[in-house]
């Protein structure tokens, strides 16, 4: 049976550096994003893209988005057996002037990064016309630890609180699902990532560097490696696992 991973929050940061790595590597990967000329540009400018890449549009706090995705799914014949639960949305991320978080924001990040991978994982645990064997959620190292002020320059007003909060949420998720679904095989993983540059200046990546071990940031080009090893057969004795990719930034 070819190995076909549906990957959520395709065209964002972590998502476009992931689907093109999948592919690379000879996955069939079902991208999801709620920008349809935008999946459909990422795949169509990839190697192999037009053949192992399916996207989809979708907005995944829909209360019906499992049950749209396994229809479309049936209709274009594709059976999934690994997923990644990678969406993302910087409205979820806003914080007030005063540095709080609004109600309604802090209950959205903790719908898509909690409630939207459970629905999900469960959904295509339990269709019978799926083969779901593997699981990866992606945390953060601020679900392991608080944000440092010294990073903000001494405030984190502007450091959302549901970020973390809700990463620690999808930490527990991982655990919680790995028990419940190991009598099916599924292995449920999780990776820990430390801060990516790309979008930062200069004095932010400087701060971080003395904050952390590795003296920088991660690279978005080591974004796959640990995703696809828990996807992979390499890892078919852990489950329930986080794996922390932060350069050592939660050790101090």
């Amino acid at each position: 049976m070819s190995k076909t991973v549906l990957l959520t929050g395709a065209t964002g940061k972590f998502g476009k550096v992931l689907l093109e790595s999948l592919i690379s590597q000879g996955w069939n990967v079902v991208a999801t994003s709620r920008d349809k000329g935008r999946i459909d540009e990422i795949i169509a400018s990839l190697p192999s893209g037009q053949d192992r890449a399916n996207g989809i549009e979708i907005d995944l706090q829909a209360g019906d988005a499992p049950q749209f995705l396994i229809h479309e799914l049936a209709r274009r014949e594709l059976v999934i057996t690994h997923l990644v639960n990678n969406a993302r949305s910087l409205t979820t991320l806003a914080v007030q002037s005063d540095g709080t978080t609004a109600r309604d924001t802090f209950l959205g990040e903790f719908e898509l990064d909690v409630v939207v991978p459970y629905e999900l994982t469960m959904a295509f645990a339990r269709a019978s016309a799926h083969k779901l064997c593997a699981v990866v959620n992606i945390g953060s190292q601020y679900g392991l630890v608080a944000p440092n002020p010294a990073l903000y320059e001494g405030s984190l007003d502007r450091s959302p609180v549901q970020y973390g909060v809700s990463k620690a949420g999808v930490h527990h998720l991982t655990r919680e699902l790995a028990v419940r679904l190991a009598p099916q095989g599924i292995r449920v993983n999780c990776v820990a990532f430390g801060g990516v540059g790309g979008r930062v200046d200069e004095s932010f990546l400087a701060r971080y560097a003395q904050l952390s071990p590795s003296r920088r940031m991660l690279d978005a080009s080591e974004i796959p490696g640990p995703v696809i090893f828990l996807l992979g057969d390499a890892s078919s004795a852990v489950s329930g696992h986080v794996l922390v990719a932060d350069g050592g930034w939660s050790l101090w």
